[in-house]
């Protein structure tokens, strides 16, 4: 955490990266692993397989919280987070004219969770599909102590509210519907397993199938369709080595 807080700090070393919140993240070395997953399936270098991917609805706000700054992002700190992390050349008009109403923190947060981990999420999950692979997606949407932020999803999977994590995030006592949907989590993780499938429809670039995990769970279009058509054709470009 302190690393993370850090890192505004070495900008000028880091780069791009120092913008993200976190410092961890698979690098592109051209050796090891010489491109992005999604371009790899794309172009043929790799088969389709049977893969459950997802993110979470609110990804970013965890990032916000662990260094100090959520409640106090200004138009300037969203201009940059656009200017950094929207595609090029016309991302950040179009995140604006897509969220007219937003704030400065909220369009922060939304080019972040897309950039870091929704886009890359929901590109895997087309290109998996496109190379004859069986994709199944999800988001996860139910509104914890901070929404439903980045690592929600690993007390809910591991059925685990209790643990510090589990408490920090979904509260103590968690609610009845944390409880509900943490079944239905561990339970696909156990059918896709065992049987390679979750429990509902795989995902397919014609109809974007995607089990959003919520108080009132259920399967339907890609829910961030604003976020999809600004990113499409234009994937997230990985962090250089430093």
């Amino acid at each position: 955490m302190r690393l993370c807080a850090d890192l505004p700090a070495h900008r000028e070393v880091w780069g791009r990266l120092t913008h993200a919140g976190i410092a961890m993240c698979p690098v592109v070395d051209g050796e090891i692993l010489t491109g992005t997953p999604w371009t790899a399936l794309t172009r043929g270098r790799a088969n389709g397989i049977e893969l459950l991917a997802g993110h979470t609805r609110d990804e970013f706000r965890l990032f916000s919280a662990m260094t100090g700054r959520r409640g106090t992002f200004t138009e300037e700190d969203a201009r940059t987070a656009l200017e950094v992390f929207a595609p090029v050349p016309d991302g950040a008009d179009a995140y604006r004219a897509a969220h007219p109403g937003a704030t400065p923190e909220e369009l922060l947060e939304t080019v972040y969770s897309d950039a870091l981990f929704r886009m890359p999420s929901l590109l895997l999950a087309e290109a998996n599909a496109t190379a004859g692979g069986t994709s199944y997606l999800f988001e996860l949407a139910l509104d914890g102590v901070l929404g439903a932020c980045h690592s929600l999803d690993v007390p809910l999977a591991f059925g685990t509210p209790d643990s510090p994590i589990g408490k920090q995030l979904l509260g103590d006592p968690p609610a009845p519907e944390a409880v509900a949907v943490s079944r239905e989590l561990q339970g696909a993780w156990v059918r896709f397993i065992t049987d390679g499938d979750p429990g509902w429809a795989a995902y397919r670039p014609d109809h974007r199938l995607t089990r959003v995990l919520d108080a009132d769970p259920r399967t339907a279009a890609y829910p961030e369709r604003d976020s999809r058509r600004i990113w499409e054709g234009r994937p997230p470009a990985p962090f250089d080595l430093v």
